[in-house]
């Protein structure tokens, strides 16, 4: 009799156990080719996001003295470094390097920025017709008309001054600028400005006056040579001080508006970055600048242009039904002073972020020493006009405007020979005069005086 031998379940389940192997490896081996094939898909779609938002939505920053708001219109950048010759090229960098080399003996080399800007228009150009080199740097930003600004660079453009078109938030860019020239010098007068429209965008003026400023200084710390910078600062830092006429030695510690709390601010971390660093720094506060190539959103412009038009014009009177008074300073006067700040000022004491010694720290106001009724302003803009203006006189909204400024400008006096020469009057003819040609009107204006 036979007897069947049992079957060998041991080898029944090594076979179970190795098919369940190959299960598993064939199964992970899908996973993992389908996980490769969805992390390449993942990382192409981003790329594309990434390159569609860096063309359409530049950072926020700032642009002028007079300011921006919106995002830039900074595709300069991306067009010259996708579409050929681009930014840190040979031809980009020869234009730099021939705008910043001075052209006198020990002249300067100038980084102005907001150089597309009212003031850094007119301070760029002055530089540059007494021999120092220039190099500017603008957003272009639509916080006002652009289209003004791009006129204010094709004028610069006829000294061969080349404006670098980029953002003070754009590390990479201020470094690249600071590798190619030795800088010896910063104009720094890139700014959000204008009080009432911080109520409106309140961000923008973060993003320029502070995170912009603080930018440029890591930039400027880490340079060797450091340069010196000279900067905007404003009277509005003097806020709700009554003391007159405003004095460098008077409290700043009251600011009645977000602008103002962003100049204060940067005063502040300017002392920071010299006491640190040893970055040479001048603060200059500005009195509310007027003239040829002005910022369209300052009373005396807009005045202008709706008194010509016939329409409505709001004159504010205090609160306590006061006349508004401004210490209206004219433009060829504020570029005599920062241009004496900026020849006065010593040299950085710090070398690759690291200081050696004191520096020097300076702030000083920048004005015209007589205030002038907004009142009397509109006086002198009818009869430069030949137009009777439509008043509409209110009280001053709560805005952050303050109701009168003064400036005391004795220490820029002593310091560097700052003098302001030019009467409102005087200043306010000028720009007219300008303005009419610019806006191609002087045709009416002539009719008008005729008609008179």
């Amino acid at each position: 009799m036979v007897i069947a031998s049992p079957p060998d379940t041991s080898k029944t389940i090594k076979l179970e156990r190795y098919n369940s192997y190959l299960r598993r490896v064939n199964s992970t081996k899908l996973i993992n080719a389908s996980s490769k094939l969805l992390f390449r898909v993942t990382l192409l779609v981003a790329l594309v996001l990434i390159f569609f938002f860096s063309l359409n939505y530049p950072p926020l920053s700032s642009s002028d003295h007079s300011g921006g708001s919106h995002r830039l219109h900074n595709t300069n950048f991306l067009s010259s470094a996708f579409y050929g010759g681009g930014v840190g090229g040979t031809a980009w960098e020869k234009q730099v390097r021939h705008s910043s080399t001075p052209k006198r003996p020990n002249g300067m080399s100038v980084l102005v920025t907001g150089a597309a800007g009212f003031i850094g228009s007119h301070c760029s150009l002055a530089l540059k017709k007494r021999g120092d080199g220039v190099l500017g740097l603008d957003n272009f930003n639509s916080y006002y008309d652009p289209s003004l600004k791009r006129a204010r660079q094709a004028m610069l453009k006829k000294h061969e001054i080349f404006i670098v078109e980029a953002d003070l938030n754009d590390g990479p860019m201020l470094t690249k600028l600071f590798d190619v020239v030795p800088l010896t010098h910063v104009l720094h007068l890139a700014a959000q400005a204008g009080v009432r429209y911080a109520m409106q965008n309140p961000q923008s003026y973060v993003a320029s006056n502070i995170a912009g400023f603080v930018n440029l200084l890591e930039i400027s710390k880490a340079a060797n040579p450091q340069p010196a910078i000279v900067w905007a600062s404003s009277s509005s830092v003097y806020g709700l001080n009554t003391e007159n006429p405003f004095s460098e030695l008077h409290r700043t510690d009251q600011p009645a508006s977000l602008y103002a709390a962003t100049k204060k601010a940067g005063e502040e971390i300017a002392h920071t970055y010299n006491h640190i660093y040893g970055l040479s720094l001048t603060g200059l506060r500005f009195f509310t600048v007027y003239g040829p190539w002005g910022r369209p959103d300052m009373a005396y412009f807009f005045f202008t242009k709706d008194i010509l038009q016939g329409k409505t014009i709001d004159v504010y009177k205090t609160v306590d039904d006061k006349e508004v008074a401004r210490d209206f300073t004219y433009i060829d006067d504020i570029v005599k002073g920062c241009l004496g700040a900026l020849d006065t000022a010593e040299k950085s004491t710090g070398s690759g972020g690291k200081k050696k010694g004191p520096a020097q720290l300076r702030i000083y106001n920048l004005g015209n020493t007589s205030p002038v009724p907004v009142g009397r302003l509109v006086s002198i803009l009818e009869a430069l006009l030949s137009s009777k203006a439509k008043k509409h006189v209110i009280k001053m909204p709560r805005n952050g405007d303050v109701p009168y400024t003064h400036a005391n400008v004795s220490l820029a006096l002593h310091d560097f020979g700052y003098k302001p020469t030019t009467d409102l009057a005087s200043g306010l003819r000028k720009f007219v005069k300008w303005y009419v040609s610019y806006y191609g009107i002087e045709s009416r204006v002539k009719t008008e005086k005729q008609r008179t």
